[in-house]
């Protein structure tokens, strides 16, 4: 039967909208294929093992000392830094400060017992792969290199001051000096201060091989960037440290004074004696019992250091093995097993149980006996270190120093401690405590006074402060992310994950991808990806800086079922190259359907004219004869 014109309209109208649905799915199915391709889990990323500190790894420095003048007019103006990282299974703590103008940031290991604080440079020839990107002098207005003078040393070409730092665990750093404006952060109420620093152009050992960018030197020394400040009269002789407990972490630093809390236990720390924050520490106690060893054991070489670049603590011969002997005599009822590096003589006692707070019920109290009477008690989290490898099973974090006689005291000991470096009066103060609510505790968060308009600014914070070049295209932005959680009770939790992640980054969740997870010394080390909204081929320079901002500023918030957490390590990537069918199949694809279009409409009109014509063939004029045809019977 023949189609009636009104009949051919419908089929074909409804054979286009067929199509045009058919292309419809087709480009949906296409975009998600294309943006599942970069979705769990997608390219595998390289994720570098955490290192941590080697045992001895106290930093020992040759410097020039010359004594500031001390001024009597304390000044309110303080640095107050949050601190990140943990010293398990980093090996150290670190904070943050930005470099040049526009302001660049960095992560930077807090050390004592350094008195140069530097950071790889952009013409570095052997740096490793650290948290942030290299400095970039040419990047700054304010850079300026130091000019070779009769107090540094040169380069070989006597054009500039050079420096060169060798540390006890066979690491180094060296580079050039220059001076540029360094800022603190948005909590500090210290101005942005022109200070002098490092610009390393080789690392070795474990300045290589480090997640953090480089050392904040706060030893005593002429570049030591407290001294630098001191002198500018712009803080008081002090500064404090508070380093977070075991499982949390974190914690707090002030540069400049704070008055100390009634109860905090203070001791003599001698200039004189060395270059070092020393301490005069004469006995130790543990369970109540004195050791039986002669007190000046304490004072040998360099005497008793503080040094909170060093994890670990390590005692002299004498003094370490009667330690051992009295612990192990309190513990003899827990079961001794091996450490989790074969290659260490680790002292571990299993079953004990995961819950820090009830350690106490189990390892003795241990007090350090200082020469005034005064004394600083330990709690288990400060002599012990968890193992990693089995659950509920603890290792002493204490250590005989080998072949020297130096009692060293790194960032365990400290511990939930705020620890004031009182250099005005030549004393150090201990004082026990919550160190991840020590800001609400001491009340220093006031908001720090509003400066004039025409000073730099307070806090580089803000997506105006991450620079990159005009003719940079970002494909994707990756970093990682540890987490103190194991991947298996992690993996069911993903998703919710990936959710907090978009919300502390101000982007869709359907842009955060994970690209890679991974155990690491007992956590999850996760290699996430953000990649441009909807179906953009490359991020804008403004979301990026937002991105990157969010990043280094830690505003992922996650809530306590992800446990202790630390973000790091960004990079910003190109787009990824597409495939001929990626890059041309939407005009393939437009092609076939006006193709199949243009031959619809063709075969309508074709069957419409036909129609037609069989109509017009059929019409007879009205005086037309038909011929007559006989009647047929019935």
């Amino acid at each position: 039967m023949a189609l009636s014109p009104i009949q051919l309209t419908t089929t074909t109208t409804t054979l286009l909208l067929l199509v045009f649905l058919l292309l419809t799915i087709y480009i949906q199915s296409t975009a998600a294929d294309s943006a599942d391709s970069a979705t769990p889990l997608g390219p595998s990323a390289m994720v570098l093992p955490l290192t941590l500190s080697a045992p001895n790894s106290s930093r020992t420095l040759s410097h020039s000392r010359r004594h500031l003048q001390r001024s009597e007019s304390h000044s309110t103006a303080t640095a107050r830094m949050p601190l990140y990282d943990d010293l398990i299974p980093y090996g150290y703590y670190t904070t943050r400060i930005w470099i040049g103008t526009p302001p660049q940031t960095f992560a930077l290991i807090v050390d004592t017992g350094s008195t140069l604080t530097y950071v790889p440079c952009s013409t570095c020839e052997q740096c490793g792969k650290h948290q942030d990107p290299n400095f970039q002098p040419d990047w700054s207005s304010t850079y300026q290199p130091l000019k070779c003078s009769m107090e540094c040393t040169c380069d070989s070409e006597m054009m500039h001051c050079v420096y060169d730092r060798q540390y006890a665990e066979m690491s180094s750093s060296s580079g050039v000096l220059g001076e540029d404006i360094v800022s603190f952060g948005k909590q500090s109420e210290l101005k942005p201060q022109r200070t002098v620093f490092g610009c390393e152009n080789v690392e070795t050992g474990d300045i290589y091989s480090q997640r953090a960018d480089g050392i904040m030197g706060l030893g005593r020394g002429d570049l030591s960037i407290v001294d630098q400040l001191v002198e500018k009269g712009v803080i008081g002789n002090s500064f404090s440290l508070c380093y977070g407990g075991m499982d949390v972490g974190g914690g707090a630093m002030v540069l400049g004074g704070i008055s100390p809390p009634a109860g905090m236990v203070f001791t003599h720390s001698d200039p004189a004696r060395s270059a070092y924050y020393n301490i005069d520490l004469k006995e130790i106690h543990i369970a109540g019992k004195q050791l039986p060893i002669n007190p000046m054991v304490f004072d040998g070489k360099y005497g008793t250091i503080l040094d909170s670049g060093t994890t670990y603590a390590y005692l002299p011969e004498p003094a370490f093995k009667a330690f051992k002997d009295a612990i192990m005599k309190e513990l003899n009822s827990l079961k001794l097993i091996q450490g989790p590096d074969r290659n260490y003589n680790d002292i571990c006692f299993s079953g004990v149980g995961s819950d820090v707070s009830q350690l106490s019920k189990t390892f003795p109290a241990v007090d350090l006996v200082f020469s005034n009477g005064n004394r600083l008690s330990l709690s288990p989290e400060n002599y012990l270190f968890q193992h990693s490898k089995a659950h509920g099973a603890y290792c002493l974090g204490i250590f005989q120093n080998e072949n020297d006689q130096t009692t060293l005291l790194g960032g365990i000991i400290v511990r939930n401690t705020l620890v004031m470096y009182d250099r005005e009066h030549l004393k150090i103060g201990f004082w026990k405590t919550n160190c991840s609510e020590i800001w609400e505790i001491l009340h220093l968060l006031s908001p720090p006074p509003a400066l004039p308009s025409a000073s730099p600014p307070l806090a580089p914070s803000g997506p105006q402060f991450y620079t990159m070049p005009e003719d940079l295209i970002v494909g994707f932005i990756t970093f990682e992310m540890i987490l103190s959680i194991m991947p298996p009770k992690l993996k069911p939790h993903l998703t919710k994950l990936a959710a907090f992640v978009a919300h502390g980054l101000e982007v869709d969740t359907s842009q955060v991808h994970l690209l890679n997870i991974t155990p690491e010394y007992g956590h999850s080390v996760i290699t996430w990806a953000i990649y441009p909204a909807g179906s953009g081929d490359y991020i804008s320079h403004a979301a990026a800086r937002n991105i990157l901002a969010g990043i280094a500023e830690h505003r992922v918030s996650l809530p306590p079922m992800f446990g202790n957490y630390q973000v790091f390590d960004w990079s910003i990537e190109p787009p990824a190259e597409r495939t001929w069918w990626q890059q041309h199949h939407l005009a393939v694809v437009m092609t076939i359907f006006i193709t199949i279009l243009l031959g619809l409409l063709a075969s309508g009109m074709w069957f419409v004219w036909r129609r037609r014509w069989h109509s017009f063939g059929s019409y007879k004029p009205v005086n037309y004869v038909f011929p007559e045809h006989e009647l047929q019977p019935l």
